[in-house]
Protein backbone atom coordinates (compact mmCIF):
# COMPACT_ATOMS: atom_id res chain seq x y z
CA UNK A 1 0.00 0.00 0.00
CA UNK A 2 1.38 3.14 -1.19
CA UNK A 3 -0.97 5.50 0.96
CA UNK A 4 0.30 7.32 4.34
CA UNK A 5 -0.13 5.68 7.66
CA UNK A 6 -0.67 9.10 10.23
CA UNK A 7 -0.66 9.03 14.11
CA UNK A 8 -4.48 10.27 15.33
CA UNK A 9 -4.24 9.66 19.11
CA UNK A 10 -1.62 9.79 21.44
CA UNK A 11 -1.98 8.79 25.38
CA UNK A 12 0.67 8.81 28.13
CA UNK A 13 2.06 7.27 32.19
CA UNK A 14 5.29 8.07 32.66
CA UNK A 15 7.64 8.68 35.94
CA UNK A 16 6.94 12.92 34.83
CA UNK A 17 3.15 12.49 35.17
CA UNK A 18 0.31 11.00 34.03
CA UNK A 19 -0.76 12.51 30.30
CA UNK A 20 1.18 12.96 27.15
CA UNK A 21 1.30 16.91 27.81
CA UNK A 22 2.17 16.82 31.28
CA UNK A 23 5.48 14.51 30.26
CA UNK A 24 6.17 16.76 27.60
CA UNK A 25 6.44 19.80 29.57
CA UNK A 26 8.25 18.47 32.26
CA UNK A 27 10.67 16.99 29.66
CA UNK A 28 11.34 20.08 28.32
CA UNK A 29 11.97 22.07 31.64
CA UNK A 30 14.35 18.81 32.37
CA UNK A 31 12.22 17.63 35.36
CA UNK A 32 13.37 14.75 37.59
CA UNK A 33 11.05 11.92 38.34
CA UNK A 34 13.43 9.55 39.80
CA UNK A 35 13.65 9.23 43.48
CA UNK A 36 14.04 6.32 46.54
CA UNK A 37 11.57 3.07 45.82
CA UNK A 38 8.18 3.62 47.21
CA UNK A 39 6.40 -0.18 45.69
CA UNK A 40 8.81 -2.19 48.41
CA UNK A 41 10.82 -1.67 51.19
CA UNK A 42 14.75 -1.51 49.31
CA UNK A 43 16.38 -1.22 52.69
CA UNK A 44 19.59 -3.38 51.88
CA UNK A 45 19.25 -3.90 47.99
CA UNK A 46 22.05 -2.00 45.81
CA UNK A 47 20.19 0.08 44.25
CA UNK A 48 16.96 2.16 46.47
CA UNK A 49 15.86 4.49 43.74
CA UNK A 50 14.17 4.42 40.30
CA UNK A 51 11.66 6.09 38.23
CA UNK A 52 8.59 5.27 39.34
CA UNK A 53 5.43 6.52 37.45
CA UNK A 54 2.68 8.85 39.82
CA UNK A 55 0.10 5.60 40.19
CA UNK A 56 -0.43 3.10 43.02
CA UNK A 57 0.09 -0.22 42.94
CA UNK A 58 2.27 -3.69 41.95
CA UNK A 59 2.86 -6.40 39.55
CA UNK A 60 0.20 -7.37 37.00
CA UNK A 61 -2.32 -4.68 39.04
CA UNK A 62 -0.07 -1.23 38.34
CA UNK A 63 0.96 -2.54 34.58
CA UNK A 64 -2.98 -3.16 34.00
CA UNK A 65 -3.55 0.49 35.23
CA UNK A 66 -0.75 2.06 33.47
CA UNK A 67 -2.05 0.69 30.43
CA UNK A 68 -5.98 1.96 30.75
CA UNK A 69 -4.13 5.60 31.29
CA UNK A 70 -2.35 5.70 28.83
CA UNK A 71 -5.58 4.07 26.08
CA UNK A 72 -8.41 6.39 27.06
CA UNK A 73 -5.96 9.27 27.20
CA UNK A 74 -5.02 7.85 23.12
CA UNK A 75 -8.42 6.93 22.09
CA UNK A 76 -10.25 9.88 23.42
CA UNK A 77 -7.95 11.83 21.43
CA UNK A 78 -8.66 9.94 18.32
CA UNK A 79 -12.14 9.01 18.64
CA UNK A 80 -10.81 5.48 16.43
CA UNK A 81 -13.95 3.20 16.09
CA UNK A 82 -14.31 0.14 17.41
CA UNK A 83 -14.91 -3.03 15.27
CA UNK A 84 -12.70 -5.86 13.21
CA UNK A 85 -10.84 -3.29 11.25
CA UNK A 86 -9.33 -2.00 13.70
CA UNK A 87 -6.36 -3.98 15.86
CA UNK A 88 -3.74 -4.39 18.46
CA UNK A 89 0.39 -5.00 18.81
CA UNK A 90 1.95 -3.92 21.85
CA UNK A 91 5.04 -4.45 23.53
CA UNK A 92 5.29 -6.09 27.05
CA UNK A 93 7.32 -8.57 29.26
CA UNK A 94 6.19 -11.11 31.64
CA UNK A 95 5.17 -9.43 34.86
CA UNK A 96 7.19 -10.87 37.87
CA UNK A 97 5.82 -12.67 40.42
CA UNK A 98 5.18 -11.55 44.09
CA UNK A 99 7.36 -12.12 46.77
CA UNK A 100 5.07 -14.77 48.25
CA UNK A 101 4.88 -16.66 45.72
CA UNK A 102 8.25 -17.28 44.98
CA UNK A 103 8.40 -19.25 48.68
CA UNK A 104 5.05 -21.08 47.98
CA UNK A 105 3.27 -19.00 49.89
CA UNK A 106 -0.65 -18.07 48.73
CA UNK A 107 -0.84 -20.10 45.41
CA UNK A 108 -2.05 -18.19 43.18
CA UNK A 109 -4.77 -18.85 41.16
CA UNK A 110 -5.31 -19.29 37.23
CA UNK A 111 -6.47 -16.03 36.36
CA UNK A 112 -4.10 -14.45 38.45
CA UNK A 113 -1.46 -16.36 36.66
CA UNK A 114 -2.85 -15.49 33.49
CA UNK A 115 -2.61 -11.49 34.28
CA UNK A 116 1.34 -12.36 34.46
CA UNK A 117 1.30 -12.91 30.80
CA UNK A 118 3.32 -10.67 27.96
CA UNK A 119 -0.27 -10.09 26.34
CA UNK A 120 -2.35 -9.84 29.23
CA UNK A 121 -2.18 -6.10 28.34
CA UNK A 122 -3.00 -6.37 24.97
CA UNK A 123 -5.81 -8.72 25.16
CA UNK A 124 -6.60 -5.78 27.76
CA UNK A 125 -6.58 -3.00 25.33
CA UNK A 126 -8.65 -5.15 22.31
CA UNK A 127 -11.10 -5.39 25.27
CA UNK A 128 -11.38 -1.63 26.80
CA UNK A 129 -11.14 -0.74 22.78
CA UNK A 130 -13.69 -3.05 21.61
CA UNK A 131 -10.82 -4.20 18.73
CA UNK A 132 -11.81 -7.18 16.87
CA UNK A 133 -8.90 -7.08 14.55
CA UNK A 134 -5.34 -9.05 14.54
CA UNK A 135 -4.24 -8.83 17.71
CA UNK A 136 0.07 -9.19 18.70
CA UNK A 137 2.53 -8.99 21.06
CA UNK A 138 6.68 -8.10 21.01
CA UNK A 139 8.67 -9.35 23.89
CA UNK A 140 11.99 -8.15 22.99
CA UNK A 141 13.24 -6.35 26.25
CA UNK A 142 13.95 -2.74 25.89
CA UNK A 143 13.05 -2.42 22.24
CA UNK A 144 9.26 -4.13 22.63
CA UNK A 145 7.23 -1.09 21.49
CA UNK A 146 9.46 -0.08 19.06
CA UNK A 147 9.06 -3.12 17.25
CA UNK A 148 5.37 -3.11 18.19
CA UNK A 149 4.58 0.40 16.67
CA UNK A 150 6.90 -1.18 13.31
CA UNK A 151 4.52 -3.98 13.43
CA UNK A 152 1.71 -2.15 13.64
CA UNK A 153 2.29 -0.21 10.76
CA UNK A 154 3.26 -3.23 8.56
CA UNK A 155 -0.47 -4.73 9.75
CA UNK A 156 -1.85 -1.37 8.43
CA UNK A 157 0.05 -1.07 5.27
CA UNK A 158 -0.46 -4.76 4.46
CA UNK A 159 -4.43 -3.41 4.04
CA UNK A 160 -5.35 -5.75 6.79
CA UNK A 161 -6.51 -3.28 9.27
CA UNK A 162 -7.92 0.40 8.66
CA UNK A 163 -6.42 1.15 11.78
CA UNK A 164 -4.14 -0.01 14.67
CA UNK A 165 -3.44 0.65 18.82
CA UNK A 166 0.24 0.26 19.15
CA UNK A 167 2.31 0.92 22.47
CA UNK A 168 4.03 -0.50 25.25
CA UNK A 169 3.75 -0.78 28.94
CA UNK A 170 6.56 -2.04 31.67
CA UNK A 171 6.72 -1.72 35.71
CA UNK A 172 10.65 -2.19 36.73
CA UNK A 173 10.56 -1.09 39.93
CA UNK A 174 10.64 -4.66 41.23
CA UNK A 175 12.62 -6.50 43.86
CA UNK A 176 13.79 -8.97 41.14
CA UNK A 177 14.40 -6.37 38.43
CA UNK A 178 16.88 -4.65 41.14
CA UNK A 179 18.59 -7.57 42.24
CA UNK A 180 19.04 -8.65 38.53
CA UNK A 181 20.02 -5.84 36.68
CA UNK A 182 22.40 -4.72 39.71
CA UNK A 183 24.22 -8.21 39.40
CA UNK A 184 24.40 -7.32 35.80
CA UNK A 185 26.32 -4.48 36.82
CA UNK A 186 24.04 -2.64 34.78
CA UNK A 187 22.10 -0.43 36.97
CA UNK A 188 23.27 3.15 38.35
CA UNK A 189 24.29 3.25 42.02
CA UNK A 190 24.41 6.77 42.57
CA UNK A 191 22.20 5.71 45.92
CA UNK A 192 22.96 9.12 47.68
CA UNK A 193 21.77 11.09 44.54
CA UNK A 194 19.49 9.37 42.64
CA UNK A 195 18.05 12.48 40.78
CA UNK A 196 21.61 12.46 39.13
CA UNK A 197 21.73 8.95 38.25
CA UNK A 198 20.16 8.61 34.68
CA UNK A 199 22.89 10.81 32.77
CA UNK A 200 23.08 9.48 29.13
CA UNK A 201 26.31 10.67 27.18
CA UNK A 202 27.98 12.19 30.05
CA UNK A 203 31.54 11.39 30.89
CA UNK A 204 30.53 10.31 34.38
CA UNK A 205 27.34 7.78 33.57
CA UNK A 206 27.71 4.65 35.68
CA UNK A 207 24.28 2.93 34.34
CA UNK A 208 20.82 3.17 33.53
CA UNK A 209 17.81 3.57 36.21
CA UNK A 210 15.05 1.39 35.85
CA UNK A 211 11.72 3.38 35.34
CA UNK A 212 8.02 2.49 34.76
CA UNK A 213 4.89 3.38 32.20
CA UNK A 214 2.85 3.12 28.78
CA UNK A 215 2.59 4.54 25.87
CA UNK A 216 -0.24 3.67 23.28
CA UNK A 217 -0.37 4.99 19.68
CA UNK A 218 -3.49 4.84 17.01
CA UNK A 219 -1.76 4.55 13.74
CA UNK A 220 -4.56 4.83 10.73
CA UNK A 221 -4.43 4.76 7.03
CA UNK A 222 -4.96 8.58 6.05
CA UNK A 223 -7.34 8.21 3.56
CA UNK A 224 -9.73 6.62 6.87
CA UNK A 225 -8.72 9.28 9.08
CA UNK A 226 -9.46 12.43 7.38
CA UNK A 227 -12.58 11.18 6.38
CA UNK A 228 -13.71 10.87 9.69
CA UNK A 229 -12.19 14.23 10.83
CA UNK A 230 -9.60 12.40 13.14
CA UNK A 231 -6.35 14.72 14.07
CA UNK A 232 -3.63 13.85 11.95
CA UNK A 233 -0.44 14.21 14.41
CA UNK A 234 2.24 12.99 12.13
CA UNK A 235 2.83 10.38 9.42
CA UNK A 236 4.59 7.28 10.74
CA UNK A 237 7.13 6.83 7.58
CA UNK A 238 9.61 4.33 8.29
CA UNK A 239 10.44 0.86 10.21
CA UNK A 240 13.34 -0.69 11.00
CA UNK A 241 14.12 -3.58 12.65
CA UNK A 242 17.89 -5.72 13.05
CA UNK A 243 19.82 -7.92 15.33
CA UNK A 244 23.43 -7.17 16.56
CA UNK A 245 23.86 -11.18 16.48
CA UNK A 246 27.01 -10.30 19.46
CA UNK A 247 26.31 -10.67 22.58
CA UNK A 248 22.95 -10.89 25.21
CA UNK A 249 23.86 -7.63 27.02
CA UNK A 250 26.37 -5.97 25.29
CA UNK A 251 26.59 -3.76 21.98
CA UNK A 252 28.78 -3.48 19.28
CA UNK A 253 31.57 -1.10 19.84
CA UNK A 254 31.31 0.18 16.02
CA UNK A 255 27.05 0.01 16.36
CA UNK A 256 26.94 -1.99 13.50
CA UNK A 257 23.23 -3.15 13.85
CA UNK A 258 22.06 -0.04 15.38
CA UNK A 259 22.99 1.62 12.29
CA UNK A 260 21.61 -0.72 9.80
CA UNK A 261 17.95 -0.50 12.25
CA UNK A 262 18.42 3.28 11.31
CA UNK A 263 19.24 3.12 7.35
CA UNK A 264 16.52 0.78 6.94
CA UNK A 265 14.04 2.79 8.71
CA UNK A 266 15.17 5.95 6.30
CA UNK A 267 14.82 4.32 3.54
CA UNK A 268 11.90 2.93 4.44
CA UNK A 269 10.24 6.59 4.45
CA UNK A 270 11.56 7.21 1.48
CA UNK A 271 14.18 10.18 2.76
CA UNK A 272 17.65 10.28 2.98
CA UNK A 273 19.65 10.58 5.81
CA UNK A 274 20.46 14.23 5.29
CA UNK A 275 16.21 14.98 6.03
CA UNK A 276 17.17 13.68 9.75
CA UNK A 277 16.77 16.95 11.74
CA UNK A 278 16.69 15.23 15.13
CA UNK A 279 17.63 11.82 16.73
CA UNK A 280 15.88 10.54 19.62
CA UNK A 281 18.28 8.13 21.24
CA UNK A 282 17.81 4.77 22.92
CA UNK A 283 20.55 7.00 25.16
CA UNK A 284 20.40 4.53 28.32
CA UNK A 285 23.29 6.23 29.91
CA UNK A 286 25.61 3.12 30.24
CA UNK A 287 28.94 3.04 28.83
CA UNK A 288 28.50 0.76 26.45
CA UNK A 289 24.94 1.67 24.96
CA UNK A 290 26.22 4.97 24.45
CA UNK A 291 29.49 4.61 22.88
CA UNK A 292 28.06 2.13 20.70
CA UNK A 293 25.05 4.14 19.26
CA UNK A 294 27.17 7.26 19.13
CA UNK A 295 29.32 5.02 16.39
CA UNK A 296 26.09 4.26 14.46
CA UNK A 297 24.45 7.79 14.35
CA UNK A 298 27.69 9.16 13.88
CA UNK A 299 28.53 6.77 10.75
CA UNK A 300 25.37 7.36 9.59
CA UNK A 301 24.21 10.58 9.94
CA UNK A 302 27.14 12.52 10.70
CA UNK A 303 26.16 15.98 13.36
CA UNK A 304 22.52 15.72 13.33
CA UNK A 305 20.87 17.03 16.56
CA UNK A 306 20.53 13.66 19.30
CA UNK A 307 19.42 14.13 23.10
CA UNK A 308 18.10 10.98 25.20
CA UNK A 309 15.38 12.12 27.53
CA UNK A 310 16.08 9.02 29.94
CA UNK A 311 17.84 11.76 31.94
CA UNK A 312 14.76 12.56 34.04
CA UNK A 313 12.56 9.37 33.67
CA UNK A 314 14.98 6.91 33.36
CA UNK A 315 14.73 3.38 31.59
CA UNK A 316 10.97 2.19 30.37
CA UNK A 317 12.35 -0.90 28.98
CA UNK A 318 9.24 -2.53 27.50
CA UNK A 319 7.48 0.76 27.19
CA UNK A 320 10.62 3.20 26.33
CA UNK A 321 9.69 3.00 22.73
CA UNK A 322 6.61 4.00 22.53
CA UNK A 323 6.89 6.75 25.12
CA UNK A 324 10.03 8.10 23.16
CA UNK A 325 7.91 7.74 20.12
CA UNK A 326 4.93 10.17 21.38
CA UNK A 327 8.19 12.60 22.40
CA UNK A 328 9.40 12.13 18.83
CA UNK A 329 6.04 13.46 17.48
CA UNK A 330 5.69 16.32 20.11
CA UNK A 331 9.22 17.46 18.98
CA UNK A 332 7.63 17.70 15.05
CA UNK A 333 4.70 19.31 16.40
CA UNK A 334 6.14 21.78 18.43
CA UNK A 335 9.24 22.07 16.52
CA UNK A 336 11.56 21.81 19.52
CA UNK A 337 14.50 19.76 20.34
CA UNK A 338 14.26 18.00 23.85
CA UNK A 339 17.20 18.71 25.90
CA UNK A 340 19.43 15.57 27.76
CA UNK A 341 18.92 16.20 31.55
CA UNK A 342 22.25 15.56 33.62
CA UNK A 343 24.08 16.30 30.43
CA UNK A 344 27.04 17.93 32.41
CA UNK A 345 29.84 16.99 31.29
CA UNK A 346 29.80 15.15 27.31
CA UNK A 347 31.77 11.82 27.20
CA UNK A 348 34.38 12.98 24.32
CA UNK A 349 34.14 9.23 23.14
CA UNK A 350 30.46 10.22 22.12
CA UNK A 351 30.79 12.03 19.30
CA UNK A 352 27.42 12.73 17.98
CA UNK A 353 26.11 16.60 18.15
CA UNK A 354 24.45 16.42 21.82
CA UNK A 355 21.21 18.92 23.00
CA UNK A 356 22.09 19.75 26.21
CA UNK A 357 19.11 21.98 26.46
CA UNK A 358 15.50 21.52 25.52
CA UNK A 359 15.67 24.78 21.91
CA UNK A 360 13.65 25.48 18.76
CA UNK A 361 14.55 23.54 15.83
CA UNK A 362 13.16 22.84 12.22
CA UNK A 363 12.14 19.42 11.86
CA UNK A 364 10.75 18.05 8.77
CA UNK A 365 11.28 14.44 9.67
CA UNK A 366 12.88 12.93 13.06
CA UNK A 367 14.48 9.27 14.10
CA UNK A 368 13.94 7.50 17.44
CA UNK A 369 15.76 4.34 18.55
CA UNK A 370 14.82 1.97 21.01
CA UNK A 371 17.89 -1.17 21.40
CA UNK A 372 17.73 -4.33 23.51
CA UNK A 373 19.37 -7.02 25.43
CA UNK A 374 19.82 -9.76 22.96
CA UNK A 375 20.53 -7.63 20.26
CA UNK A 376 17.54 -6.86 18.75
CA UNK A 377 17.16 -2.91 17.11
CA UNK A 378 14.23 -0.61 16.17
CA UNK A 379 14.02 2.62 14.60
CA UNK A 380 11.10 4.78 13.33
CA UNK A 381 11.09 7.90 11.30
CA UNK A 382 8.36 10.11 11.98
CA UNK A 383 7.54 12.84 9.52
CA UNK A 384 5.10 16.26 9.84
CA UNK A 385 1.36 15.68 8.11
Amino acid sequence: MTERVVVTGMGMVSPLGIGVERTWEAVLRGDNGIGPIRRFDATGFPVTFAAEAPVEGQGAALKAMLTELALREALAQSGVPAGPRLGVCLGSEACRPPWPWLWNQDAPTPAEIEALAPDAPTRQVAELAGARGPRSTVSTACTSSSQALGEALRRVQRGEVDAMICGGVDALSDPLMVVGFSKLGALSTRNDAPQHASRPFDLHRDGFVLGEGAGMLVIERESVARARGAPVLAVLEGYGCTCNAWRITDSPPDGRGAREAMRTAIYDAGIQSADVGYVNAHGTSTQQNDASESAAIEALLGPVPTSSTKGGMGHLVAACGAVEAILSVLALRDQVLPGSRNLDEPDPACRVNLVRHSREGRLDHVLTNAFGFGGSNGALVFGRP
